[in-house]
């Protein structure tokens, strides 16, 4: 299926490692040029360089107000327009919600939300031009709460929230606006748990898989070219009615309406 991507532009944070990394390589498998996106300048050459389609990097800190805009206007000035930005970066601290600090709860929102937040409002009037899109990454713990992930559990419906926003005013501009909630993808974060419950209870890594898929009433995890390819679809005139959709793509582990 030609997704009618060829030749567009996009720009994809969080693209040094796992599901941006994996969104990065589908949509340059569909013709993309890309800006890559993320703190660590080696990671994001490395992928630039097993890319064969036009990129830039841009290793920054999400983080700093300033940087959105920086991104946005480097991407414009070396590609001439943009026609989607995707919102992956952002790791937000667990563990128990009485010993988390301040700092822990401000680092968890200054990136993942307001990183997003400030690419989306500097993106905006590109994307009204292109009649572009913007595919935000949350996850399945912004709709389902959880005691030990209080942080990116909120962090994840702020942006879930603002999707919705953002895709009622890209009605009137011209500008879809979606999200996906990836469930659990073995992305390096989700293999150092398993790792970790293999240690703990003395079983191999694919015994512990198992275990931690059974705990969450999966049949498996997930793989982060999965959600790449449900970004790829959401981005491509194919989901040219698709406005304001939150999609789950998480194995049926979120079983609330």
């Amino acid at each position: 299926m030609d997704l009618e991507l060829n030749g567009k532009v996009a720009v994809v944070t969080g693209a040094s490692r796992g599901i941006g990394r994996a969104v990065a390589e589908t949509l340059a498998a569909e013709g993309m040029r890309l800006a890559l996106v993320a703190r660590s300048r080696e990671l994001l050459e490395a992928v630039a360089g097993s890319l064969d389609v036009e990129s830039i990097v841009e290793a920054a800190d999400l983080r700093e107000p300033h940087v959105p805009e920086e991104v946005i206007a480097a991407t414009v000035a070396k590609f001439g327009g943009l026609d989607l930005l995707v919102n992956v970066a952002g790791a937000t601290r667990r563990g128990d919600f009485l010993e988390l600090t301040d700092d822990d709860w401000a680092d968890g929102y200054a990136l993942k939300f307001f990183g997003a937040m400030r690419l989306c409002r500097e993106a905006w009037l590109n994307l009204r031009k292109s009649r572009g899109s913007i595919v935000n990454i949350s996850g399945i713990g912004g709709r389902t709460g959880s005691a030990d992930f209080t942080i990116g559990g909120s962090v994840n419906a702020a942006l879930l929230n603002l999707t919705k926003a953002l895709a009622d005013r890209g009605v009137r501009d011209g500008v879809r606006v979606n999200a996906i909630n990836p469930g659990s993808i073995l992305t390096e974060r989700l293999r150092t748990r398993v790792e970790t419950l293999s240690r703990e209870e003395q079983i191999d890594f694919a015994a512990a898989e198992r275990k931690m898929a059974e705990r969450l009433r999966v049949s498996r995890f997930g793989q982060p070219a999965e959600i790449a390819r449900a970004v790829a679809f959401l981005a491509s005139p194919a989901a040219g009615y698709c406005q304001g959709v939150i999609l789950d793509v998480d194995g049926g582990q979120t079983r609330t309406l």
